[in-house]
């Protein structure tokens, strides 16, 4: 085996606690840019005389090539020919030679020898990249850090910046988009088939990623104050912008529309608000239903909504248009029949009631939605609705209504809490699994009072007695408890068959059920809150507890149900989703490892990033504490760096354009430097005139200034975001510096840099910062190199693809590998001709593929699909994103297995140093990836580098996994191995004897790894005794001792690709027949169980969304040969 160097930089090694930046984007220090021309540019004498233009001439261009020889350059209708001009004297004849040629290219070629050389090279390099590494992303992403670039002179770029008048105002006919129109045609193109949906579904993405890329070009020039208002004359708050047919507002309270919410606040979170509701309709789809291009970007401080413009909307008044829903919050209120039918269509799958309210004549009105929805036709003739901001139920946790009391779970939890704003809502997630969680409720509840009158009919005792039990006690999709023996089994399965088919036969209303069964089916309804007596069906009013909506008395009772079912719902949030999620934590089901993944998980489970302090609360309490460190670590990050957010976004607006950098860099040395009084560097005096100094010198203290930004201290910011903490979050943070959070909470400065530009679209320059240092500030002005929008929009989705790739999984789960591969390929050709080729979801479809191909022994194919991934992954998600952490690991481990062992090694190295700069090393993550490191190094005979790994991950697994766990059993293992490789013996002894007796205590005597370990202690025993053997022969016979040569084995290269497998949760198990047959019928029952719960929703909703994957919750054991892969959270869509 060829030696390989495997030592890692000093930073990588466990234990170091140094966290470098600039091993982040590494910059090749000897590449230098090929130089083609020196000036290639649109000559001064453009555009041509008409004398000319009759000669064919079309344009001039200037060029001065490497050599530094300056020509003039004529393009005409015959091609590209040299002229005789010079700077400053026209003169159109061709010269001689005047090297008349095609292409520009050729032309160039013959006149500068450099050119012909350098652009050669250039397009050799460039068809050697990887076509991924070229092609654009739907939408940007930006990164937090970038190297210091040389600003070069260029002039196509400077013609290229002015030349589109993009940037300003843009009254160019013709060549603006009619954004609303692209939109809405492309959501009425058919959708019959298959080819029909694929076009529209990429017709829609297609538009919608431009739309976007408008949008955030427009708020930026709004922002910088490139865009002529519509209202000049008002104050810049209130102003409005109308750029390139998009409207542009600014997220504040103009004409004290949010009085009554929270003023200001309240007008900051409607746009995202109402973002949520586009997308919930948009993914809802109905025919004849239009919402408008809805983009929020959050810029230097401002959140700017950009809108597509309905047709006619902009000649009459708001108060004319509006058909449907209220323009004041309720006072008056109108409906319509077109529109109350169209979004009847969406109440179902919205889970949204059909309500009445009062208007201020005291009407009833009907309507099907929030009263702020409103409901406006278009000179187009096409229904839009638009204010989404209030389609989800309002959420009670922070909404203190005085009068209504809140179950005692919320209570307990020290709420309703006034919030910022009246706008609260429950998440979309939320509710669907409030509605699922009582469904299960419903069918608990009839299936036990079936079982009752059953019981009372038959008056045999025993069924009562086995039946009962466990209806009550299990849910209808488990098996139940097999205590109470397979008659049981057999009568709640067919309790739960009755009460399917008795509610269809009551729904279908065909008169054939009898009295009592419906009597159960109605006191199943009642007592789960159902808006229909004879089915389950759960829905919301959206406007209960709306300021200033009013019922009618006829519909008092309803509305306490309502009430009712708000107040359950919040409860709901806190006893289930919270306490599952933090259960979920300590099982290591989900592994955030920074801010944005951990915002992820909870949004998943329907809880809003404002009980993050409750979340923080219940892990604190936790009995699981230590092994949830890491959450508690992030959550803490998330918390500092959120407060820090809202601050900075107030501290922003005070800022003029030329002060930006030299705040933002204040701002970051307050908040990370230790530099106990950093001081801001205020714009040159130079640029301000003397004038108006000598009037600022007698402006008493306090009046309007541009430069109150400069005044902030570290002390005064750490204690604003405590504050903020507490105020927001309802979390008391114990720290007053930014030293004394690291010191407390075991915090990285490098990962709240990271959190904090990612939160507010700050771009750092990439060197090495001294956060350490009490003698100078961390920052300067000239690291703060840009600042980014932060862009919220929807992604439209591929749902035929989503389809195939779900039901791939599906069959992988159950062991069918072959039709889940291709059903994979399916979904990747299908995502491909929606997204383009770089998309998130390609990435987890590559993903997948790649691991099938591996378990089927195809590595290079492997190889090849995991290495797109992997580029793919930095491109969209961006270079240290946990994502593409997880990618590396993979990749790592099939170069591993194609013997490209540095390869693999410097994957893992790279891994391991991104997730000590995102998050550090006390992570579950961390073991896996030492394991994997320490593995490979055993592999290529590195033991005492290959030994540091090891033990580390044993540290980090037996703190997170408990040391009892069979994670902890397995790195004892490894461990065992490496010292065994070395001859230290007794080291390796100890380290099994714990591995054996955790499998002994966990698995018993008589399982095959109890076994295994038992036969490995024997072996190193005999091998400890024969080297003792030795050694005492050698101490009794000195130097002439007859010596048995001792085996010592270098570990083969398939003994570690096996243990590597086993810890990357790859199993191979061989099965028998039999335990096939077993295998299928186990996966049969499942799927019959499942369906019980899955035709219901097909029943209620023409347009369900997909249940999950058939078996995905088997557990390991009884896998196939395949795939649980507890590394990937999104693996499972």
């Amino acid at each position: 085996m060829d030696p390989i160097d495997c030592t890692p930089p000093e930073y990588i090694l466990p234990g170091s606690r140094e966290r470098p930046l600039c091993p982040l984007q590494p910059q090749n220090r000897d590449w230098k840019p090929l130089q083609c021309l020196k000036v290639l540019t649109m000559s001064g004498w453009n555009p041509p005389p008409g004398n000319r233009r009759m000669h064919g001439d079309l344009m001039y261009l200037f060029v001065i090539t490497a050599e530094d020889r300056q020509v003039s350059i004529t393009a005409s209708t015959r091609g590209f020919y040299l002229n005789q001009s010079t700077a400053y004297h026209f003169n159109p004849k061709p010269a001689s030679p005047r090297f008349l040629s095609h292409s520009l290219v050729e032309l160039l070629n013959q006149i500068s020898p450099t050119f012909k050389k350098n652009f050669a090279a250039l397009q050799k390099k460039r068809v050697q990249r990887h076509p991924f590494e070229r092609i654009a992303t739907p939408f940007q992403v930006y990164s937090w850090t970038a190297p210091q670039a040389e600003h070069a002179m260029d002039c196509v770029r400077a013609e290229d910046a002015y030349t589109s008048r993009l940037g300003y105002e843009e009254h160019i006919p013709g060549q603006t988009r009619d954004w609303n129109e692209e939109l809405q045609t492309t959501r009425e193109l058919p959708r019959k088939n298959l080819p029909e949906r694929l076009l529209r579904e990429r017709a829609i993405f297609k538009v919608h990623s431009d739309f976007t890329a408008a949008a955030t070009r427009g708020a930026m020039a709004v922002i910088d104050g490139n865009v002529m208002a519509i209202n000049p004359s008002e104050e810049t708050k209130m102003q409005m912008f109308i750029w390139n047919n998009i409207f542009f507002s600014l997220g504040f309270d103009v004409r004290d529309h949010y009085k009554d919410f929270g003023g200001d606040v309240a007008a900051y979170v409607a746009p995202t608000n109402d973002l949520n509701g586009v997308r919930t309709y948009n993914a809802v789809d109905v025919e004849g239903l239009y919402t408008l291009g809805t983009v929020v970007v959050d810029y230097r401080g401002y959140r700017v909504t950009a809108q597509s413009i309905i047709p006619g909307i902009l000649e009459r008044d708001q108060e004319q248009s509006v058909i449907y829903g209220s323009i004041d919050f309720g006072k008056t209120v109108v409906s319509h029949p077109r529109y109350l039918e169209l979004l009847e269509r969406t109440s179902r799958p919205l889970k949204i009631l059909r309500h009445r309210v009062l208007n201020d004549r005291d009407e009833e009105v009907e309507l099907c939605s929030s009263v702020e929805c409103k409901g406006i036709i278009g000179n187009d003739g096409r229904h839009y609705i638009l204010d989404l901001l209030r389609t989800f139920p309002p959420d009670l946790n922070f909404l203190p209504v005085p009068g209504e009391a809140l179950p005692e779970e919320c209570t307990r939890a020290g709420f309703p809490r006034a919030h910022r704003h009246k706008l609260c809502c429950l998440r979309q997630e939320l509710v669907d699994a409030f509605v699922e969680h009582r469904y299960l409720l419903f069918m608990k509840l009839a299936a036990l009072q079936l079982m009752q009158q059953k019981a009372s009919k038959v008056e045999s005792p025993t069924s009562l007695e086995n039946g009962d039990a466990p209806s009550s006690e299990s849910k209808p999709e488990d098996p139940p408890a097999p205590e109470a023996g397979g008659e049981a089994e057999g009568s709640n399965a067919s309790g739960l068959a009755k009460v399917k088919e008795l509610a269809e036969t009551i729904a279908s209303d065909d008169g054939t059920a009898d009295p009592r069964s419906r009597e159960v089916i109605r006191n199943a309804c009642k007592a789960v809150g159902s808006i229909s007596s004879t089915a389950f069906d759960v829905r919301f009013n959206p406007d209960i507890f709306s300021p200033g909506v009013r019922f009618p008395e006829s519909c008092q009772e309803e509305v306490r149900d309502q009430k009712q079912l708000l107040k359950d719902a919040a409860a709901f949030l806190l006893s289930c989703q919270i306490p599952g999620l933090v259960k979920d934590f300590t099982d290591h089901t989900v592994l955030p490892m920074d801010g944005a993944t951990l915002a992820e998980v909870m949004r998943q489970r329907g809880i809003n990033m404002r009980y993050l302090g409750k979340v923080l609360d219940l892990v604190m309490r936790s009995p699981a504490r230590d092994q949830l460190d890491h959450i508690y670590k992030i959550g803490i990050g998330e918390l500092i760096t959120r407060s820090a957010k809202h601050i900075f976004k107030t501290y922003l607006q005070g800022v003029e354009l030329s002060g930006l950098s030299a705040a933002i860099s204040h701002f970051l040395n307050c908040f990370l430097s230790s530099y106990p009084n950093p001081v801001a560097h205020l714009p040159a005096d130079e640029l301000i005139s003397k004038k108006r100094n000598r009037r600022r010198r007698n402006r008493p203290p306090g009046a309007a200034d541009n430069t109150a930004w400069a005044i902030m201290t570290p002390q005064e910011l750490w204690k604003n975001i405590c504050q903020e903490a507490k105020n927001y979050f309802d979390f008391s943070l114990e720290c007053e510096t930014v030293d004394q959070a690291v010191e407390t909470y075991g915090l990285q400065k490098i990962t709240l840099l990271r959190e904090i530009s990612l939160k507010t679209g700050i771009q750092i320059l990439l060197k090495e910062y001294s956060f350490d240092s009490r003698h100078k500030p961390a920052f300067t002005e000239e690291d703060v190199l840009n600042i980014f929008p932060v862009v919220k929009h929807v992604n439209p989705k591929a749902s035929d693809a989503f389809h195939f790739f779900q039901s791939g999984q599906a069959k992988v789960q159950q062991g069918f590998l072959k039709e889940g591969c291709e059903l994979i390929n399916e979904a990747l050709n299908l995502f491909n001709n929606v997204y383009g080729a770089m998309h998130v979801e390609i990435c987890a479809c590559l993903r997948l593929l790649a691991r099938l191909h591996y378990i089927m022994g195809d590595y290079a194919e492997a190889l090849s699909n995991q290495q797109k991934a992997v580029l793919m992954s930095e491109r969209v998600m961006g270079i240290e994103h946990p994502n593409t952490i997880q990618e590396y690991m993979h990749l790592a481990l099939y170069c591993f297995a194609s013997s490209q062992l540095s390869t693999a090694l410097s994957l893992l190295y790279r891994a391991r140093y991104l997730t000590l700069l995102v998050f550090g090393e006390d992570h579950p993550e961390m073991a896996l990836l030492d394991n994997n490191i320490g593995l490979v190094l055993h592999g290529v005979m590195e033991y005492d580098l290959s030994l540091r790994f090891l033990e580390n991950a044993l540290a980090v697994s037996t703190k997170y996994h408990g040391p009892k766990s069979l994670k902890v059993a397995l790195s004892h293992h490894l461990v065992a191995r490496v010292y065994e490789s070395k001859a230290e013996f007794r080291s390796a002894l100890q380290h099994e004897k714990e591995g054996y007796t955790i499998y002994k205590t966990q698995l018993g005597e008589d399982h095959e790894k109890t076994k295994e370990s038992s036969e490995y202690l024997k072996c190193l025993t005999q091998q400890a005794v024969a080297l003792q053997r030795t050694m005492n022969e050698i101490y009794r016979n000195g130097s002439s001792a007859n010596i048995p040569p001792l085996k010592f084995t270098a570990p083969s290269m398939a003994s570690v690709l096996e243990q590597l497998n086993v810890i990357n949760g790859i199993l191979f198990i061989p099965l028998s027949q039999k335990d096939l047959e077993n295998l299928k019928a186990e996966v049969a029952r499942r799927q019959q169980l499942q369906e019980a719960s899955r035709n219901r929703d097909k029943a209620e909703e023409p347009m369900a969304t997909e249940p999950e994957p058939v078996g995905a919750s088997e557990d390991a054991a009884t896998q196939p040969p395949a795939a649980k892969d507890p590394s990937s959270p999104s693996l499972q869509g």
